[in-house]
């Protein structure tokens, strides 16, 4: 049978604050949030509580990224590289993931580590080598016209998602957007932000660039409001009960 972590595992937590233009800091009210182990109700780890001053902060830095950084005019195939080089470092360290994910989300730690974890790399590969696949067409029309279509990236993307996957769900939203190259402001869900918090740290590590993600913990009716309301933010995914989409 599956086991389920029931003791606070050996796994170093030190990404607890909102990740905005590649650093690490608290919320800007200084207010935190408890993550719970749901094996055994006890606390994890004290988490920043962003809110929408935090969000904004965030859609900045992501604005400023896409606008005048590297990403959306890097060379796709470089951009690739640095999501093979993401999804290479989450592989070195998917035996913490996995603890880390199971502490967090209380799934059997087996399920962590031979499913989401492989699903969530392959995700990201998948999207790396997808990079530099991503172009239009030419259109035959009437006359004497030269016709064609050229996909761009649309900006900043909103990203939200939900607890019962948390590392694949990051994988699932950030894999399409950095490959488009769009900037990311993403507020993961308030039970389960650990993995999401390192993985933010992973992508800092091997070089992608400051601001391109954005990491804010906090509250769907506050933070999450924030992000789909935000004017710099252009697209908004989010992955979660029908009803809150219809608000």
């Amino acid at each position: 049978m599956s086991a389920t972590l029931t003791a606070k595992p050996e796994v170093n937590i030190s990404e607890t604050e909102c990740f905005i233009d590649g650093k690490w800091v608290p919320a800007i009210s200084g207010k935190t949030f408890a993550t719970i182990n749901p094996a055994t109700e006890e606390e994890i780890v004290q988490v920043a509580e962003g809110d929408k001053e935090d969000v904004d902060a965030a859609a900045k830095a992501a604005r400023d990224a896409f606008d005048s950084g590297p990403w959306s005019k890097m060379d796709a195939r470089d951009r690739g590289r640095l999501m093979y080089q993401l999804a290479d470092r989450m592989e070195q360290e998917i035996n913490d993931l996995a603890r880390l994910e199971t502490l967090d989300n209380g799934k059997p730690v087996n399920d962590s580590l031979n499913v989401d974890l492989p699903l969530a790399i392959d995700c990201l590969r998948y999207y790396a080598g997808y990079a530099d696949k991503i172009h239009g067409s030419t259109v035959p029309v009437r006359g004497n016209y030269f016709c064609y279509t050229r996909r761009e990236a649309v900006g900043v993307a909103g990203q939200i998602i939900p607890w019962n996957f948390p590392i694949l769900m990051t994988a699932w939203k950030w894999g399409p957007a950095l490959a488009a190259g769009c900037t990311i402001v993403m507020k993961p869900a308030e039970q389960t932000p650990l993995t999401c918090l390192r993985m933010a740290q992973l992508a800092k590590e091997v070089g992608i660039p400051d601001g391109v993600i954005n990491v804010v913990p906090g509250f769907g009716p506050t933070a999450g409001s924030a992000v789909v309301k935000h004017p710099l933010i252009d697209k908004i995914a989010f992955t979660g009960e029908h009803r809150t989409a219809q608000i």
